[in-house]
């Protein structure tokens, strides 16, 4: 099996990471490693080589300049060895043999990917987030976990790295990322697979341990990568609106892009004028594009201030 580890300036964390790779497997050759040294201007890249040379089969890949999460994972899929494969990332790690129990779960239920729950890191906290599915190790229609609309479902659990996928999701162009997003690209993602993939199933297994609240995190950097999760999201509408059943589907993809935007346009007030009018005005976009009806519908069931900011900036789209 083939673990993806992509890493942009992760030399605090990267040797956590990488060294709970070496606690998965009794022979370390039953695991290739690809890393990605995304435009790393600290020891990142050193550390990754270091740890290459400790299993049978790896491989680190060097980005001269940063190309983002969703390019640096289509560069390890590339490499992809073997019956599965997984995401780590760089500032991340994994309880001792998660990677077994999850390669032995989607042998065994011969299913397209499986999923887990994850445990969150903020500082000394941990909180386990559990995957919003009430079935575990049971085989089921990756569609049927799409709804309800307007409760968590799992198009809103995109982590990647929750859970390893078949390869024959990779041969059905299945496990790629939109190239270039720098943000929300596990929202398209998680989407395509959960619309066009056969099977899957949510299983218990070790945990993988999630770090919260990083200060150079996309989630606490206000630049300019935040622009693309408006493209990310677009993306979304593309695959439902192009789906065989896109009038089930399109309410759940409203709300999603909604309490999405709604998220951006509260936190895009600590952006500075010249991003936040760009932000607004990709918002503004996007939600042109929403139905009318299923997104006053999807408004309304938005409480607080979301739903007034909501609410002006589709009177604008309508107005543009």
């Amino acid at each position: 099996m083939t673990v993806i580890v992509p890493a942009k300036d992760a030399g605090e964390y990267i040797g956590t990471a990488l060294e709970t790779l070496t606690r998965q497997f009794a022979d370390p050759a039953q695991l290739k490693l690809v890393a990605i040294d995304d435009g790393s201007s600290d020891h990142t890249g050193e550390v990754m080589r270091q740890y290459a040379e400790r299993f049978p089969h790896a491989e680190v890949l060097v980005n001269p300049a940063p190309r983002g999460l969703a390019t640096a994972r289509n560069q390890g899929l590339a490499h992809v060895e073997g019956e599965a494969f997984t995401f780590l990332d760089g500032d991340d790690w994994m309880q001792p043999g998660r990677l077994p129990v999850l390669a032995a779960a989607l042998h065994d239920l011969d299913c397209d990917f499986v999923r887990t729950d994850h445990v969150a890191v903020k500082r000394s906290d941990r909180t386990l987030v559990r995957a919003p599915f009430t079935h575990r190790g049971v085989v089921a229609d990756p569609r049927a976990a799409i709804l309800p609309v307007d409760d968590r479902s799992m198009v809103d659990y995109p982590y990647a790295w929750a859970g390893m996928l078949h390869r024959r999701v990779l041969e059905r162009g299945l496990a790629g990322f939109g190239e270039g997003l720098f943000t929300a690209e596990d929202r398209p993602w998680i989407w395509r697979l959960h619309l066009e993939a056969e099977s899957f199933a949510v299983v218990d297994a070790p945990h993988l341990l999630y770090r919260r609240g990083l200060s150079d995190s996309l989630s606490k950097t206000l630049d300019h990568r935040q622009l693309h999760f408006t493209r990310a999201l677009g993306e979304v509408l593309d695959l439902v609106e192009a789906d065989r059943e896109a009038e089930r589907m399109l309410p759940k993809a409203v709300f999603s892009v909604l309490a999405l935007s709604s998220h951006h346009l509260v936190r895009a007030r600590r952006m500075q004028p010249a991003l936040r009018r760009r932000l607004r005005s990709g918002i503004r976009d996007l939600l042109a594009r929403l139905p009318r009806d299923q997104a006053e519908a999807a408004i309304a069931r938005i409480g607080g201030p979301r739903r007034r900011v909501l609410a002006r900036v589709l009177r604008e789209a309508d107005h543009a």
